[in-house]
């Protein structure tokens, strides 16, 4: 998918594609609290990743993430990248190719 202008427009189009979910990034794994299931590294995937630079000030950028996990369900992450990057495991760092 190509990446829209802003990331509500890119996560409106996602959501259009099935990614439905709203996942929450820990050190190891991925949380879904709408299903009440956490993901270990193994058990999903990074299907498209799309980065967002805010304008006026670098601490708005962002990174959204369209994961399928292992039973199936689509949802996104979005997480800060930069110094507002959170505190995730290396093996983590790897699987979201964070630079």
């Amino acid at each position: 998918m190509k990446k829209k202008d802003t990331l509500s427009e890119t996560m409106n189009a996602l959501r259009d594609k099935g990614y439905i979910d709203d996942l929450n990034l820990l050190d190891d794994k991925i949380e879904n609290r709408s299903k009440n299931k956490k993901y270990p590294i193994n058990e999903f995937k990074v299907d498209e990743y799309f980065r967002f630079e805010g304008m006026a000030n670098p601490a708005d950028n962002s990174i959204l993430y369209a994961i399928k996990t292992s039973d199936g369900h689509k949802g996104m992450l979005v997480d800060g990248y930069g110094k507002s990057g959170g505190q995730v495991s290396q093996e983590m760092m790897n699987k979201l190719k964070i630079k």
